[in-house]
């Protein structure tokens, strides 16, 4: 009996020492793997990156920036379904437990025993608490030391944090594949929806994704995505957070995955978005672009881009199709199925509706053709074919070699790669009927721009992002031609001359020094007007009369009133930079003749509205007017009403501007720019052809809209020895301002306190006869500046000497050759 008394005190000891071994060794292990945990008070301040996104002026979503798709949410905004969802897919008592499933634990720790050498990895059983630590503290490590350390972590965030708050980190952090980061980004991603508007059978998916996304692809692994997420419904029934009708109506439910849109390609807008993304780099860094957040609304108007993109687009393929068919893209082997080759070949994806094709077969009366196919989410070839016909109707365009086709296999061969859209008739599509189309070697840029603000409502930097993401609009510097004159006449109006002001427009020269002559001609090379006013010398774009000018008034206060108007950062003294032979930007051009379209008032263009950070604080907004009064008490109590105060300054006196635009008016009415006439509505502007035709241009405006466009070839070039901006660009703006201004009224151009119109001689710039009804024009005059009335001695075109009038200009008197130290010129 003593014996196994002494037995059973000897296990005892044993057991006892044992045990307080254990708990030494274990609390030995703790404090090891407790001393060097990380902070995890550093949860409390988490910001985990955010992507940036860009809306239109009318909210809707242009674009997204981001390193980590993921935009942040609330847990008191998510749903209890998609909470139950994911409760019932990673952890059912994630509100019981105190941040550890033991039970979990100890199952993970057989299966590692038993797995111990065969190389598969272990089976996890960590809870959310556990996945927050080894998500935002720890690394992916699989070892019992990572798992210690995770636990004793799950441990300090329970004590320290609610479930809540736990949950949320966790639904914002966890990667749930196709670069979606958080479940508001997924479910977004995959079903182009908010989390409000998941179904149970799309919660159910999204929350089987945390453990292993790229294995529950939805196309390339559908079976075995399906049946994990029936799983989940399974877990959603059993746990009482479902009815069995819902869970039997979401198995049943396909797994219809979106491929989400991109904004910027809805609306023609990759080049606007892509300068805005520039712009807050350059503004905030790298950093707080694709992790900050940003909420950024910018000024594009939708409805006004695609207009600005039609038209831009239009004119470049009517010109380019006017030169002749230059042939297929390249040439495909029919011998196998054409879809996948097809497939292969980088296609353009923001020209809508211009498709790729393949010819398959041809004939003298039509072609058959086979559309690129597309691709599944997973990047597959979709197996669909889809084919049209060319008919002879859509081809007709198609000269080679300066001959029109006859046949339709004159122009397609079989292997042919080439781009096709609908053919219309009577603007109608004809079904199953396809036109032969080429991407145009012309290329060129399109601003749109609110005058009063420079708020940019629509930009085309080319015919395609996906071909050039160069943006014409702002980053090339091109020769702006004639449309630079305004600025001159600008400088001139602005220092004692008139519409009304007589000039001579005949043959020039100017010295250059060492012999150098230069002898600037109009477009109409030898025809000259003689004694010609202001108005009809930059109604028909003179270039004797603007160099004259230009001497007159000197290039330095050219150039002043050019810096002035943002056009040109230095203006070279030399004369030929008063007919444009400077290089700018189409961004610029629109900006200086906004100035002139508001009264004369500064304005800075911008892309941005405003910016605001991820907790909604405005931290830029291009609006700079004070607004007095805005911040009155709450209730109407008869005070005064909020006044907008704009403290802008001014660049251009107010009637200056008023008679520069009604110069410009002139050359939309019977000048250059005639083509503008079918819009209907008071318009002002400019054409502009340069140097050898290499660019053609226009900038215009209404009282309300300033448009500014170039066309030329990216390796400039000539456009042709006919090529004119008033039968190129002109018809762009035309029909961009036919849709813009659709629904606008008619509104005359603002007349300025002071202004005074005064019928005049068009000709002479007299003040006309008495009852002269024909070859009138109302001049407007600043005070003081009215013209003396009519003399019917004097008339253009002819001088009085002597009291004799005299027809012509002596041709010696205007060729004099002019000194003024202007240096080399071309």
């Amino acid at each position: 009996m003593k014996f196994l008394l002494r037995f059973f005190g000897f296990l005892f000891t044993a057991g006892t020492i044992l045990f307080l071994a254990g708990l030494a060794a274990v609390a030995g292990l703790f404090w090891h793997f407790s001393k060097d945990l990380p902070d995890y008070s550093q949860l409390q301040n988490y910001e985990p990156p955010v992507m940036t996104r860009v809306h239109a002026a009318d909210g809707s979503l242009l674009g997204e920036f981001a390193k980590e798709r993921r935009l942040y949410l609330p847990i008191q905004a998510v749903p209890k379904l998609v909470i139950n969802a994911f409760l019932a897919a990673e952890d059912k008592n994630f509100y019981e437990h105190g941040g550890i499933d033991y039970t979990g634990m100890a199952r993970a720790g057989v299966s590692y025993v038993q797995n111990f050498g065969s190389n598969r990895r272990p089976q996890g059983a960590s809870t959310i608490t556990q996945q927050v630590a080894k998500n935002f503290l720890l690394t992916n490590e699989v070892s019992f030391t990572r798992k210690i350390k995770e636990a004793l972590l799950a441990m300090r965030i329970e004590r320290a944090y609610s479930k809540d708050k736990i949950l949320e980190l966790y639904l914002n952090e966890i990667y749930l594949g196709l670069g979606a980061y958080g479940i508001a980004a997924a479910s977004l991603v995959y079903f182009d929806k908010s989390v409000n508007e998941l179904t149970v059978a799309e919660a159910a998916y999204l929350a089987a994704l945390p453990k292993m996304p790229a294995s529950l692809h939805p196309v390339r692994n559908r079976a075995r995505a399906i049946e994990r997420r029936n799983y989940v419904i399974d877990r959603l029934q059993e746990n009482g957070w479902i009815t069995a009708a819902d869970a039997d109506k979401a198995r049943k439910d396909p797994l219809a995955v979106t491929n989400r849109s991109n904004g910027a390609h809805t609306f023609a807008g990759e080049y606007f978005s892509e300068e805005v993304r520039r712009d807050i780099f350059e503004r905030y860094g790298e950093k707080k672009l694709y992790e900050g957040g940003l909420s950024v609304r910018t000024t594009l108007d939708p409805k006004v881009q695609v207009m600005a993109r039609k038209a831009m687009v239009a004119g470049l393929v009517n010109y380019d199709e006017a030169q002749g068919y230059r042939g297929a893209i390249q040439k495909l082997d029919l011998t196998s199925d054409w879809g996948v080759p097809l497939a292969e070949i980088k296609s353009l994806s923001d020209i809508s509706p211009w498709r790729m094709a393949v010819v398959l077969e041809s004939n003298d009366q039509s072609a058959r053709i086979g559309f690129q196919p597309g691709r599944e989410l997973g990047g597959a070839v979709s197996k669909q074919r889809e084919t049209g016909i060319v008919t002879m109707d859509g081809v007709r365009w198609a000269r080679i070699k300066g001959r029109a086709p006859t046949a339709v296999s004159q122009v397609l061969q079989p292997g042919d790669v080439i781009y096709a859209d609908p053919l219309y008739k009577d603007g109608k599509a004809i079904e199953g009927q396809y036109r032969l189309r080429q991407i145009p070697e012309l290329s060129g840029a399109m601003v749109a721009m609110d005058p009063h603000t420079g708020r940019v409502l629509a930009m085309v930097g080319g015919f395609s992002f996906d071909q050039s993401q160069f943006n014409r609009a702002t980053q090339a510097y091109r020769q702006p031609g004639s449309t630079f004159k305004p600025i001159v006449y600008s400088t001139a109006l602005d220092n004692g001359y008139t519409g009304s002001t007589v000039m001579i427009d005949g043959p020039i020269e100017i010295d250059q020094g060492q012999g150098n002559i230069w002898r600037p001609e109009n477009f109409s090379t030898g025809k000259y007007q003689g004694q010609v006013t202001l108005r009809n010398a930059l109604r028909l774009s003179l270039n004797t009369v603007t160099v004259r000018l230009a001497q007159e008034i000197g290039m330095p206060v050219i150039g002043e009133y050019a810096k002035r108007f943002g056009v040109y950062d230095e203006l070279p003294n030399y004369l030929a930079y008063a007919l444009g032979a400077g290089e700018t930007t189409v961004m610029r051009m629109a900006t200086a003749y906004s100035m002139i379209a508001n009264g004369g008032v500064r304005v800075k263009p911008t892309l941005i509205d405003r910016i605001q950070d991820r907790y909604g604080h405005t931290i830029f907004k291009h609006d700079q007017r004070e607004c007095r009064g805005c911040d009155a008490p709450e209730g109407w109590k008869n005070q005064p009403e909020p006044q907008l105060i704009d403290h802008r300054e001014r660049v251009l006196d107010s009637m200056t501007a008023y008679q520069i635009t009604s110069l410009m008016e002139g050359v939309i009415q019977a000048g250059t720019g005639t083509a503008l006439k079918e819009v209907g509505k008071p318009l002002a502007g400019k054409t502009g052809t340069s140097n050898e035709a290499k660019d053609l241009w226009f900038v215009g405006f209404s009282p309300d809209l300033v448009v500014g466009l170039y066309v030329g070839y990216d390796k400039p070039r000539s456009l042709g020895r006919n090529a004119q901006a008033g039968h190129t660009a002109a018809p762009i703006a035309r029909d961009f301002l036919k849709l813009a201004l659709a629904d606008k009224p008619a509104t005359p151009f603002k007349q300025p306190v002071g202004i005074r119109l005064v019928l005049v001689d068009a000709k002479t710039g007299l003040r006309a006869a008495q009852g002269q009804n024909r070859g009138v024009v109302l001049e407007a005059f600043k005070p003081g500046q009215a013209p003396p009335f009519y003399d019917p001695t004097l008339v253009a075109g002819t001088d009085v000497i002597d009291g004799t009038q005299q027809q012509g200009i002596s041709p010696d008197a205007d060729r004099a050759v002019m000194r003024s130290g202007t240096g080399g010129l071309y």
